[in-house]
C-alpha cells in the first residue's frame, strides 16, 4: 500500500494537463486555505468529500507510563475529519 504525498497530488494534478508549477502552487494553495480556515475557527465543508473541524481537547491528567507519575494534559486544539456518507459509501463499495 502506497502512501499519496502532497508530490503524489501535484502529479496526479500535472498528468490532467496543468503546469508542473501551476499543479505545485495550486495543491499548496488548498492546503493552505484549509488551514487558515480552521486557524480562523471556521469548518472546511467539502461536499461528497467531509468536513475538516477543530475539536476542543479538555485538559485531563495522564500518566507517565515510565515512572508511573501522574501528568497533567492541558487543554488544546485538535484538527479532524469527519468523511462524508458518499466517501464512506464510496470506500465500502470499493472493498
Amino acid at each position: 500500500m502506497e502512501t499519496v504525498t502532497k508530490n503524489n497530488l501535484v502529479k496526479k494534478v500535472v498528468d490532467l494537463g496543468v503546469n508542473g508549477n501551476v499543479a505545485k502552487v495550486a495543491v499548496q494553495s488548498f492546503i493552505d486555505c484549509i488551514v487558515d480556515s480552521l486557524k480562523s475557527g471556521e469548518k472546511v465543508q467539502i461536499s461528497g468529500f467531509g468536513t475538516f473541524i477543530i475539536r476542543q481537547r479538555k485538559e485531563r491528567v495522564c500518566r507517565n507510563p515510565k515512572t508511573g507519575e501522574k501528568v497533567v494534559v492541558p487543554a488544546r486544539s485538535s484538527p479532524a475529519f469527519k468523511p462524508s456518507e458518499i466517501l464512506k459509501k464510496r470506500i465500502e463499495n470499493g472493498k
